[in-house]
């Protein structure tokens, strides 16, 4: 019986989908969202709140703890240097799955996977160009 197991399989082995879902929080650290399917988006999502947590007690031992889950060094400094500070005032939920309909190739479902709060900056408005100098 499979009660209490919450492990979204996604049809691989255990090594390979923890890396595949290693290097998709990777992604979503560095570039802030992730467009990918709607169930990848929903196993990375328990990885990447997990390891925002982790950043914001900012322990050697919880940096250790997010390095074993993440594997790339430079993700984590910049989890724990940029990311997590972000959500001190907030307890859970660090994640938005934004649904974005179906891919053309194989009808799959796509997803995109963001923070919540994203310091994106707002587009600059365009500068107008210079009237030219009328003459009478």
């Amino acid at each position: 019986m499979r009660h209490g197991k919450r492990t979204i399989k996604l049809g691989r082995k255990s090594e390979h989908r923890n890396a595949m879902l290693a290097n998709l929080v990777c992604s979503l650290v560095l570039h802030s969202r992730v467009r990918t399917t709607l169930e990848k988006a929903k196993a990375a999502r328990r990885l990447a709140d997990r390891v925002i947590t982790f950043g914001k007690k900012g322990t050697l031992h919880h940096r250790r703890l997010a390095l074993a889950a993440l594997r790339q060094k430079d993700v984590v400094a910049k989890l724990f240097k940029d990311v997590a500070p972000q959500f001190q005032g907030r307890s859970g939920g660090y994640t938005r799955i934004v649904k974005m309909g179906q891919r053309i190739g194989d009808s799959a479902k796509l997803a995109l996977l963001e923070w919540v709060e994203t310091a994106t900056p707002a587009p600059a408005p365009a500068a107008e160009p210079p009237k030219p100098a009328t003459t009478t």
